[in-house]
């Protein structure tokens, strides 16, 4: 039996299995093939294929398979090797969206380096790395011994922890914008309410001034301490203000828009609806200011 196991990486890679099954059709495999797909949804008459198993499970196939065909988790290959098993094994790459980085085609490069695995580039020669395995001598790893699974680790250790950093520091830009965006929401809602409803002036010049207040304070949080925008010269920052302001009136255009719909045509009370056109606005507005506006 052959298992091919893809890991629990929730990006496809049906990459790897349609090489995989293009041998067994061609007649290049004559064994039973398993697939642990994982999140890759791939559905094959020649090709047994399962989701997401227990790792005992996988273990106990790994144990079984007269050859294992991965992808580059440490996992899974360190598994194989200790049950000294043939190993081929193919990187899940970025720029078919397989993973988020490269750092599988360096670790399979080391191992590959050390041989313990074959390595499979070039998927068009499958068929290759396929005959190769079979005079392949498996190379006993001493886990005693042998600094590779700690280098590897620390290596991954960094990837991931900076993965984690990247997904923290996202993670702030979007917690502060909530908060000033909820904080020049709450001026633009209170100058309405003091001009529209103290003042009694019209909801449309009231909608226009207590916008002007709020994309106001709106751009100095935002540039300050949300994005964190730092411009080279006067001119970008000039360029950054008037797309500021732009994409503002843009979304001055939403907010009366969703408030004629809401007050003009479903009679909804002006104030209830100017909360709910804020909502609206703060979406738009973070979407514009990360796309098109502010730069790192």
């Amino acid at each position: 039996m052959i298992l091919v196991t893809l890991g629990t990486q929730d990006k496809d890679f049906s990459r790897l299995l349609k090489v995989v099954e293009k041998a067994v059709r061609d007649g290049l495999i004559d064994e039973k093939v398993i697939v642990q797909a994982g999140h890759t949804k791939y559905q094959s008459d020649v090709l047994e294929v399962v989701d997401l198993i227990s790792p005992s499970e996988l273990e106990a196939l790994i144990k079984d398979a007269s050859l294992v065909i991965t992808h580059g988790g440490v996992g899974s290959i360190i598994t194989a090797l200790k049950y000294q098993k043939k190993i081929i094994a193919a990187a899940r790459l970025k720029k078919y969206r397989e993973h988020t980085n490269d750092h599988q085609e360096q670790i399979i490069k080391k191992f590959a380096a050390e041989g313990y695995l074959l390595e499979l580039r070039d998927f068009n020669s499958f068929s290759k790395v396929l005959k190769k395995a079979t005079s392949f001598k498996i190379k006993p790893y001493n886990f005693k011994e042998s600094h590779m699974e700690e280098l590897i680790d620390a290596k991954v250790e960094e990837w991931e922890s900076t993965g984690v950093l990247m997904k923290g520091k996202k993670f702030r830009e979007l917690f502060l914008y909530l908060i000033f965006g909820g904080l020049t929401t709450v001026i633009n809602i209170l100058v309405y309410f003091l001009l529209a409803r103290l003042l009694t002036i019209n909801y449309q010049v009231s909608t226009v001034i207590a916008w002007l207040l709020s994309v106001l304070f709106a751009y100095g949080t935002n540039k300050l301490f949300v994005f964190e925008s730092k411009n080279q010269s006067r001119r970008e920052d000039f360029r950054e203000i008037i797309s500021f302001f732009a994409f503002r009136i843009l979304s001055l255009g939403i907010d009366m828009g969703s408030m004629y719909v809401m007050v003009q045509l479903f009679r909804i009370d002006d104030l209830i609806a100017k909360i709910v056109a804020n909502i609206i606005v703060v979406i738009a507005n973070y979407v514009f200011s990360k796309l098109f506006i502010f730069k790192k």
